[in-house]
């Protein structure tokens, strides 16, 4: 009995299984090849081991997290199905690009839902978010276009090469006499990031980044909505709330 156990455990160690269902990189199931009965006891306590340290993907249970997913990483729940992150460098630029684009998000979705609000209150006047394109301003849509284009160009440049090399681009090119303090890259800091001179402690980086995630999927929730409904979304909640048990997502897509 003692022999098939120890055949069962290398049986199981040798045989890779799909990425999407362990996991895993892939690595262990390549390097632990054939055995020999001389490394059964080290394949037994490797085993062991393995299934002692492996750590619980917080997004599926019952799955493990990879390995470059160690939980050392704010907002880390072990989800990376695709393997896309197996490469450290993508890694590190996956992180920055996940921290930046739940900003915009942030951002954005206030500014669909908020000036909705107002103008349904009579606070303000302004047009939906959708029609925002078509309004009147100081210049017309192309040239706001071209100018948002070449200063998101130089933001977004410098900050590249802050996430190649962290703190290289602290200093202001123009104005010598400003500068960031030497902050952790995404965490610039200083009055004009940071006024209120928050700590970007591991819990305040979770919940940033919680409300992020959240918020591009409310941006993407908003944009359907509008596709399916041709309202924006503060009106969708007043219809509904008009009558909870005929306007919902389910008359909506029977209509």
């Amino acid at each position: 009995m003692k022999m098939a156990a120890i055949f069962s455990t290398q049986a199981s160690l040798a045989t890779p299984r799909p990425r999407f269902l362990t996991g895993s990189s892939g690595k262990l199931g390549r390097a632990a090849g054939p055995a020999t009965p001389a490394s059964f006891s080290t394949t037994t306590i490797a085993a062991s081991s393995l299934k002692a340290e492996a750590k619980q993907a917080e997004w599926l249970p019952g799955l493990t997290s990879p390995s470059y997913l160690d939980g050392s990483l704010p907002g880390d729940n072990g989800f990376d199905p695709l393997g896309l992150a197996e490469d450290p460098e993508n890694l590190r630029w996956f992180v920055q690009a996940e921290l930046v684009n739940g900003r915009w998000a942030m951002l954005g979705v206030a500014g669909m839902i908020l000036p909705e609000v107002l103008t349904k209150l009579g606070f303000i006047n302004a047009p939906q978010w959708y029609d925002a394109g078509k309004a009147d301003y100081f210049a017309s849509s192309s040239t706001l276009f071209v100018i948002e284009f070449i200063l998101f160009h130089y933001v977004e440049i410098r900050r590249w090469q802050d996430i190649k090399n962290p703190g290289s681009v602290n200093q202001d090119p123009i104005f010598k006499n400003y500068s960031l303090p030497p902050n952790e890259v995404g965490y610039p800091g200083g009055i004009i990031f940071n006024p209120l001179n928050f700590k970007p402690t591991l819990e305040a980086k979770e919940k940033e980044l919680a409300n992020g995630r959240l918020a591009m999927l409310a941006f993407l929730g908003f944009i359907i909505q509008h596709n399916v409904t041709g309202k924006g979304p503060f009106e969708n909640l007043l219809q509904h709330l008009s009558d909870p048990w005929h306007n919902t997502i389910i008359q909506t897509f029977t209509r």
